[in-house]
């Protein structure tokens, strides 16, 4: 069984929301990148997205846009995030997803891809711009290789899409909660539970909300109304404030988000 199919039915049965880390392969640098996914894993993460670096990554907001210039300076490739991905399968059974645009993939070579990444021990992949209308080739590849295809609702998604997207994902599916760019917000998600809700009748897959989740509220908040919740600039932004040493910054960062208070 896929690890991430196995981690949300070990979710459902504790009864608790899943918590998704996001961090860009090779921010600051290969070796510190390693060390915080791993980081990440220790600190009780139950899926993993690793972003593989992109010269123009359009959905996502400053802070993670400056994390993808500085991984391509400092060298990183698409091969390169594979091989970052296979040294830590060999230290932590966390699931990772490999979160890319879609560009990296075919310049790789889509078969080439998914043969690699399931070598490496990566469980799923994430092609953030992947028209769902356009997509079989891609899913029947990537399903080939046991890799889970996630795919993304936001709130604008016609429920013909939401059919279509139901159908075509697997491991969980990425609700989007609001309209825009990834980034801080301050807490507004008025439109998850319409978005979870308008899913659920689609799918019985597990949903992960995601984009402006940064505050301990925030992920309570979804946590009830979704089945994992997904924070990215926020973790990213702290590696980016303690460059010299991010790690122990992203465990305090990371544990104080998802940890009960004593």
């Amino acid at each position: 069984m896929n690890r991430i199919d196995q981690k949300f039915i070990e979710l459902k049965k504790a009864k608790k929301a899943g918590f998704i880390p996001y961090v860009t392969a090779g921010d600051p640098d290969p070796k510190t990148s390693e060390r915080i996914i791993l980081a990440l894993a220790n600190a009780g993460a139950d899926v993993i997205e690793v972003g593989i670096p992109f010269s123009d990554p359009l959905a996502d907001g400053p802070i993670i846009q400056a994390a993808m210039q500085r991984a391509l300076e400092a060298g990183m490739t698409v091969g390169k995030t594979l091989s970052l991905i296979a040294h830590v399968r060999a230290q932590t059974q966390t699931p990772i997803v490999l979160f890319s645009y879609l560009n990296p993939i075919l310049k790789y070579g889509m078969k080439r891809f998914a043969n690699d990444a399931a070598a490496a021990g990566a469980d799923g992949v994430l092609a953030l711009d992947m028209p769902p209308e356009e997509s079989a080739e891609y899913v029947r590849i990537m399903k080939k290789h046991g890799l889970s295809t996630v795919f993304l609702v936001a709130p604008t998604s016609t429920d013909a899409r939401v059919r279509r997207i139901a159908r075509l994902s697997s491991g969980f599916i990425y609700c989007v909660s609001r309209t825009g760019v990834t980034g801080l917000t301050k807490g507004k998600f008025d439109e998850v539970e319409r978005t979870v809700a308008r899913i659920r009748e689609h799918s019985a897959a597990p949903v992960a909300v995601g984009f402006g989740v940064s505050h301990r509220d925030d992920v309570r908040q979804i946590g009830r109304l979704a089945d994992a919740v997904v924070v990215g600039s926020a973790i990213v932004r702290t590696a980016a404030e303690h460059r010299d040493d991010p790690v122990p910054h992203i465990q305090r960062f990371v544990k104080g988000l998802i940890h009960e208070k004593k």
